[in-house]
């Protein structure tokens, strides 16, 4: 008997929250942000301590620009409260936990009720809606699972939104590919350096990533750029759309990015209000268009409100195109925290990339090694990056003169440039390390 395939349907129905006017969306905005502020100053003792301490309440939040007179939130605030501390409501109305890797210090634990993972749910599938996922599609997802929020969220939003779930995680890279060859999924949902590592696999296998039957990758969890989409759309014959996310907010799904427009992810500001800051002088609240540190206010999580959470994200809000009402993020430049300052001039991986994107020669693979030789009080940056595999000795050496001259125009900085084999550095199994600090410490 053989099994019939079912058709993924073309309608997209949105939620209604995605056709309001911007008047009723604020409207909405200052009715859950004002329960919030009061929710967490009630029930959460450190924000009822930072309030007092600067000196405000919540019946000062009368008005959505009030929300700058309360203070931040910050990674470290998460940390202090470890395990615990941040959470709103009992233990026993915690249905699950997630935290970070710890890796960089203690890690930040956040909790959710029942409620907070149905709406979650709500908000990846609508994300993965915007993106071209459909109901009944077969979806690869391959954001790692566990502690880790990405697995578990794409997985139960594309769940929520009818699709039929095919939860490798990451890693594994042959077994993605065998997978992706036998269960002939309909969409990918991936870091964007994991699936450039998946498609490399497949070419140095013989397999033209362009066979596949994916059609839609759904992408996230690190900064990319619009010359990594065309490298990924074209190597994959893909629409390739943002999700953006971050566990003390929520997990993925806090902004998700429309396939008919792919120009930024729209920020579910039902659920969520952006701020954009002066990252060196928080105390400024910059206007839309501006560039800066983005800020969210969650407006209706119950296990654990979060107020002004200083992302470290570096990036500007836009008006909303395809969902008008809500607002979209640029791209992501940076983070503030991994930016490198190499003699007074700020250089972020993500202007590497779209730099030597630029240069046929070269591909996407690289890694910024900081060193500092001996004897010399001024750093080195060093640019190892792989070359593409029909290039010739004497492209090589041309390529990284260019590579050289364009960082010095566009960056400001000189640096080394070293052009290495194709498949001589480290590969993506989830979040890529880009940046290694070899200068020795203090």
């Amino acid at each position: 008997m053989t099994q019939e395939t079912v058709a993924p349907t073309s309608e997209a129905v949105l939620d209604r929250e995605e056709t309001i006017s911007r008047d009723e969306l604020e409207a909405l905005q200052l009715s859950r942000l004002q329960h919030t502020v009061a929710y967490a100053y009630d029930r959460v003792p450190l924000y009822k301590r930072k309030f007092d301490d600067a000196g405000v309440h919540p019946t000062d939040l009368r008005e959505l620009s009030d929300l700058g007179k309360f203070p931040f939130t910050t990674k470290e605030d998460l940390r202090l409260e470890y395990p615990f501390g941040m959470f709103a409501v009992p233990q026993h109305e915690v249905a699950r936990i997630h935290a970070s890797s710890g890796t960089t210090g203690r890690a930040t634990v956040v909790g959710y009720t029942k409620k907070d993972l149905a709406d979650w749910a709500k908000l990846v599938a609508r994300s993965l809606r915007a993106s071209g996922v459909r109901p009944g599609m077969k979806v690869h997802n391959a954001y790692g699972y566990g502690l880790f929020t990405g697995g578990m969220g794409a997985h139960a939003g594309a769940e929520a939104l009818g699709c039929t779930v095919i939860p490798i995680s990451g890693g594994q890279t042959e077994r993605q590919i065998t997978l992706i060859q036998d269960f002939k999924p309909d969409a990918i949902l991936a870091t964007p350096t994991y699936l450039l590592t998946i498609a490399d696999a497949m070419m140095k296998q013989g397999i033209d990533p362009a066979s596949t039957s994916l059609k839609f990758a759904v992408l996230g969890a690190e900064p990319w750029t619009e010359e990594m989409r065309h490298e990924l759309e074209t190597t994959m014959n893909i629409k390739a759309c943002d999700i953006y996310g971050l566990s003390e907010v929520m997990g993925p799904g806090v902004a998700g990015e429309a396939v008919e427009t792919q120009d930024g992810s729209h920020i579910w500001e039902d659920h969520f209000r952006p701020e954009i800051i002066d990252a060196f002088d928080p105390s400024v609240v910059l206007n839309d268009g501006e560039h800066g540190e983005l800020v969210f206010t969650s407006l209706t999580k119950e296990a654990l409100p979060i107020i002004r959470y200083r992302t470290k994200d570096l990036t500007r809000l836009l008006p909303g195109t395809a969902r008008p009402a809500h607002r979209r993020m640029g791209r992501i430049t940076g983070r503030s925290d991994d930016m490198i300052i190499l003699r007074g001039v700020n250089l972020f991986p993500s202007q590497i990339e779209e730099i030597a994107l630029r240069i046929p020669e070269l591909s996407p693979h690289f890694q910024l090694e900081l060193t500092r030789p001996e004897g010399q009080r001024m750093d080195q940056l060093t640019v190892r990056i792989e070359r593409r595999e029909s290039v010739t000795v004497e492209g090589v050496a041309s390529a990284a003169k260019v590579l050289q001259q364009q960082i010095k125009i566009h960056v400001g900085s000189s640096c080394a440039v070293d052009v290495v084999e194709p498949g001589s550095l480290e590969r993506s199994n989830g979040k890529l390390r880009r940046i290694y600090d070899m200068r020795p410490r203090a």
